[in-house]
């Protein structure tokens, strides 16, 4: 289907600042220092661009990278100018998964004595890559990934740990780890479930280790909207971003910190979560804000909400 550019970014001037923002997200020019697998980048205001940077070794996900991404997302989440976050890959295809060559060591050859010290040091190794996903959800800031080319192993982990996906029309997903003699263990097979929703496509995807391609990825719910091109999918991708970004952080922040819990947790327990949550959260002056811009007619985009 076509992007089509909505009529307030025309209307308020924003078109062409919009669309040189779209190409400086689609042409990285390498690592962002200290990082050296991220690139990360402010194309708009409230909007931190992260890309995985490894486009000469099909930004595949070597040991710096499960590292790196802890710490740019655990800064992402304390950063007050940040209110969304666009995930993306640099190169011709989203990510090859795992760094086979890079993470041998770590995988084939752990630390240890005897065999229990070999499984404890399994198990921590295991846990630390883990994280490296999971610090995606626990980032307060909705995260918008958007998957062009390949997307395999180690990628639909880290896609099912996002808020949004979207992609090409040319992309394909494959739970890729059977084939390498290994169950996932970092986060797909918890995951992609509750992202899917259903179990048997689940099950045969898992197991067979078969390619998904857009098409499908669509009807079954992995992601909610298919572009052309990757052009096209990051100005999509940027406009959604700066859409989420002109409302109250406090509303934004708070639904997904809510949805999370909620996903988790039974449906009783979850409203006396958000019962607790919103005594305190609905004394924010965002609220008067929004009411009154709703009141008016304006737009969000023109009410200056406080950081948060």
């Amino acid at each position: 289907m076509a992007f089509v550019f909505s009529s307030a970014f025309r209307k308020q001037g924003l078109f062409v600042p919009f669309l040189n923002a779209v190409r400086g997200m689609s042409s990285s020019g390498g690592p962002t220092p200290p990082f050296t697998t991220l690139s990360v980048s402010r194309p708009v205001d409230a909007v931190t661009h992260v890309e995985i940077c490894r486009p000469e070794k099909r930004n595949a996900m070597n040991k710096a990278f499960w590292l790196e991404m802890v710490d740019c997302f655990s800064q992402i989440a304390e950063d007050s100018d940040c209110r969304v976050v666009v995930f993306s890959g640099a190169g011709k295809l989203f990510t090859s998964g795992i760094d086979l060559m890079g993470m041998a060591s770590d995988i084939l050859q752990p630390d240890g004595d005897d065999t229990a010290r070999i499984s404890w040091n399994v198990r921590r190794t295991i846990a630390k890559y883990q994280e490296t996903f999971s610090v995606i959800e626990k980032c307060p800031k909705p995260v918008i990934v958007a998957v062009h080319g390949a997307c395999i192993g180690g990628g639909v982990d880290l896609i099912t740990a996002c808020d949004i996906r979207m992609c090409t029309q040319d992309a394909w997903f494959q739970v890729k780890e059977v084939d390498i003699g290994l169950a996932a263990d970092v986060g797909t097979l918890q995951r992609l479930p509750r992202v899917i929703g259903s179990r048997s496509l689940v099950n045969e995807l898992a197991f067979t280790a078969r390619k998904m391609y857009a098409d499908e990825a669509k009807s079954c719910g992995l992601v909610s909207r298919v572009f052309p091109d990757k052009e096209a999918m990051m100005a999509g991708a940027l406009e959604m971003a700066g859409e989420i970004a002109s409302k109250s952080p406090v509303a934004v922040q708070g639904t997904k910190v809510n949805l999370i819990y909620s996903r988790d947790h039974s449906v009783a327990d979850a409203l006396d979560y958000m019962s607790t949550w919103n005594m305190s959260m609905l004394q924010t002056q965002d609220l008067m804000k929004s009411a009154q811009a709703a009141m008016e007619k304006k737009s969000l985009k023109e009410i200056i909400f406080s950081k948060l």
